[in-house]
């Protein structure tokens, strides 16, 4: 049961991160933007670019998998079918938020267009021949907002190359300030508690990037649980 005078905690929604890395004057680069205070969820954060699953990205099919051991580790907490939905959504929602599409031309087998019936989200991909690159995505962690938050997420959090973005920085203006930063910086600004977790651990796999394509590498993964947060792995 809920404290007294607490509602019962909501439901927490499936959403999806993007952390675009780059190397910048030697230094590991990654694309944040602060979050508009009017915000109900994380107001005036530095946050990567991301957001909700939406119901059509589980029914589209692009021609391009994920990475074999992103679809066993993501699995271990959804369907085979919302893995996918997840990664298309962290690259929908950068496109949306940044104004980078993270793409790889369309196989040869879908040249002559993307999915049929491409919802309007991903006509700007379909229209550059581009399908959405969830082949190159890594699975760093996840995390489940804490009970009795207004709002709750199940967030996972991918990283990509961001060689394989196009297009120019803009966005929908959801997230404000937008700018490449070197980790060290990022650290220093106001981040929530999960996001500096992300952002160390992208610091230490681009330390040792073989440990990256490990297919036996653990996937952070936090929860709150009898009101403790516990850090346990995929």
């Amino acid at each position: 049961m809920p404290p007294e005078g607490l509602k019962r905690a909501a439901r927490p929604r499936d959403a999806a991160s993007l952390v675009l890395v780059r190397r910048g004057g030697g230094a590991i680069e990654v694309l944040m933007g602060q979050r508009n205070a009017k915000h109900r969820f994380m107001p005036e954060s530095y946050v990567f670019p991301g957001g909700r699953v939406d119901a059509k990205d589980g029914r589209l099919d692009f021609g391009v998998p994920l990475k074999p051991y992103v679809l066993q580790k993501l699995s271990k907490s959804c369907t085979p079918g919302r893995a996918m939905a997840l990664a298309l959504a962290a690259i929908r929602e950068t496109y949306e938020e940044t104004g980078l599409m993270v793409g790889r031309p369309l196989p040869a087998d879908r040249s002559n267009g993307a999915p049929p019936q491409v919802p309007e989200a991903w006509l700007p991909f379909s229209a550059a021949g581009l399908a959405p690159a969830v082949d190159a995505l890594h699975y760093i962690a996840r995390a489940i907002t804490p009970p009795f938050r207004p709002m709750r997420f199940h967030a996972r959090f991918f990283m990509v190359d961001a060689d394989l973005a196009t297009g120019e920085l803009g966005g929908s203006g959801e997230l404000e300030f937008l700018r490449w930063l070197p980790i060290a910086e990022a650290l220093t600004l106001p981040v929530p508690g999960i996001t500096e977790r992300v952002l160390k651990e992208v610091d230490r796999l681009m330390a040792g990037p073989h440990e990256l394509e490990d297919p036996a590498r653990p996937v952070m993964a936090y929860r709150t649980l009898h009101r403790k947060h516990v850090h346990f792995h995929d």
